[in-house]
């Protein structure tokens, strides 16, 4: 993302997933805090109402609210391994925090982002009337230029308590260095029972030729907003490196996994079809 500018890429995230809860139903997340947060920008998700039913929009979509799903149904069986610490990374416009289920004395929230896309966000959080909660802490870090283990530290994060950290839409971003060193710390410096959910995006060379078309034409299109895709994971690969980091589960879920699991017998077209995957990795 650029200097001193929140990210385009959060804003139109935050967008998609608002335009779930007004026009796919059942919703795969039920997230009733994603429209109010947008401010005016709900309104273009009203307005622009056929922008949302094409077929790529559709399945754009589906695996954005599909991901958000898998982090948070593995946060919640984390819970019950008393997981006490949630750690938010590239929080951009997620909403949990404000509509979590847990009390402030069994789950502590971390939302780290880049400081600009932090700021812009606790604007649109007044302007819209949205409470800080007490479990939140609000953790500014820039990846490519400050280390989380201190910024967390500072922010009173207790790394001898078992923690689940999610990632979403934020490795294909960084350099393949910056990555693993945040997925080493992960491994390295928590407990037994802690874990990660992230996102990544498999190289465009391992796409079939006629979705490779539009794989391309995705990573232009947000180049073109300023946030170039800089890493790619090939899976067998990508699961052979975490287990030498330390992660003994591994669950990498493709389109396949993922409409078997949260899409099954839909007749809306709300469907995963790409190469992002989801991996659910825990110590």
């Amino acid at each position: 993302m650029q200097e001193n500018r929140p990210s385009v890429t959060a804003r139109g995230v935050a967008m998609i997933r608002a335009a779930h809860q007004l026009y796919d139903h059942p919703p795969v997340l039920d997230d009733p805090v994603a429209l109010a947060i947008l401010g005016p920008d709900g309104k273009i998700v009203r307005a622009r109402r056929g922008r949302w039913f094409t077929g790529l929009s559709r399945r754009l979509r589906a695996f954005l609210v599909a991901r958000s799903r898998v982090a948070e149904d593995a946060l919640a069986e984390a819970v019950t391994r008393d997981v006490r610490q949630y750690v938010i990374l590239g929080a951009g416009l997620d909403t949990f925090a404000y509509r979590n289920p847990y009390p402030a004395t069994q789950l502590r929230v971390f939302e780290v982002d880049h400081p600009a896309t932090q700021a812009w966000k606790r604007g649109l959080l007044t302007a819209s009337g949205i409470a800080l909660p007490e479990a939140l802490t609000f953790v500014p870090v820039d990846f490519e230029r400050q280390a989380l283990p201190e910024a967390l530290r500072a922010a009173g994060f207790q790394p001898g308590e078992r923690t689940f950290f999610s990632w979403l839409g934020v490795t294909m971003y960084l350099t393949r260095e910056v990555v693993f060193d945040t997925l080493r710390y992960v491994a390295h410096s928590l407990p037994y029972g802690s874990g990660i959910v992230f996102d990544y995006a498999a190289p465009p060379r391992k796409v079939a030729p006629l979705r490779r078309l539009l794989y391309r034409y995705l990573v232009r299109r947000v180049a073109r907003a300023g946030e170039p895709f800089k890493s790619f994971f090939v899976p067998a690969a990508l699961a052979q490196e975490l287990r030498t980091f330390g992660y003994s589960r591994l669950e990498d879920l493709g389109a396949a996994e993922l409409n078997a699991r949260y899409f099954r017998d839909r007749t809306d077209g709300l469907r995963v079809d790409g190469p992002a995957r989801v991996m659910n990795a825990r110590l």
